[in-house]
C-alpha cells in the first residue's frame, strides 16, 4: 500500500492556514472560497489546531453561538493528530476510523507539508485498487 507522500504527490501540497485569533466566519469564508472542508491553525510559526466544518456545525450553531463573535481558538481541536509523508495509508485509515476524524495535517521535519483527508485517503485506495485488477486483466487476457 502506498503513503501519505504519494496522495501529496497526486492533490498537491497546498495547505490553507488561519490562526485562532481569527473568527468562525472568517474560517467559513476561506473554506467556502476555497472550497475545502478544514484548515490548519497556526500561531506564531506554530501548528496549534484544526479548524474544520464540523467544528462550526457542532459547536457554533447547535450551541445557538455567533460565527461573527466566536473565535478559533475557542472551537478548534488543538494539538491535531499528525501524520508524516512516510506514513502508509492503512496507518491512516487506522487513525481517521479508531480517532473518528476526516482530516490529518502532514508535517515533516517539523514543517506542515499538506493536509489529507478522508476523502484523499478513499480515493487513492480505489484508484490503487483499479490499477491493480487492471493489469491482472492484461496479464490474464496476455497468457490465454
Amino acid at each position: 500500500m502506498g503513503k501519505v507522500r504519494n496522495i501529496l504527490q497526486l492533490k498537491g501540497n497546498a495547505v490553507y492556514t488561519i490562526t485562532s485569533g481569527h473568527t468562525v466566519y472568517e474560517a467559513l469564508e476561506l473554506l467556502t472560497a476555497k472550497n475545502i472542508g478544514a484548515l490548519i491553525v497556526v500561531d506564531d510559526g506554530k501548528l496549534t489546531g484544526i479548524f474544520t466544518e464540523r467544528h462550526y456545525a457542532r459547536k457554533v450553531i447547535l450551541k445557538s453561538r455567533s460565527s461573527k463573535e466566536t473565535l478559533i481558538g475557542e472551537i478548534m481541536t488543538e494539538s491535531p493528530i499528525v501524520v508524516s509523508p512516510n506514513d502508509s495509508i492503512e496507518h491512516c485509515m487506522r487513525l481517521m476510523t479508531d480517532k473518528f476524524i476526516r482530516h490529518l495535517p502532514v508535517v515533516d521535519e517539523g514543517q506542515i507539508v499538506g493536509l489529507i483527508s478522508i476523502g484523499d485517503v478513499v480515493k487513492y485506495i480505489i484508484d490503487e485498487q483499479k490499477f491493480i485488477i487492471e493489469n491482472l486483466e492484461h496479464y490474464i487476457t496476455g497468457q490465454k
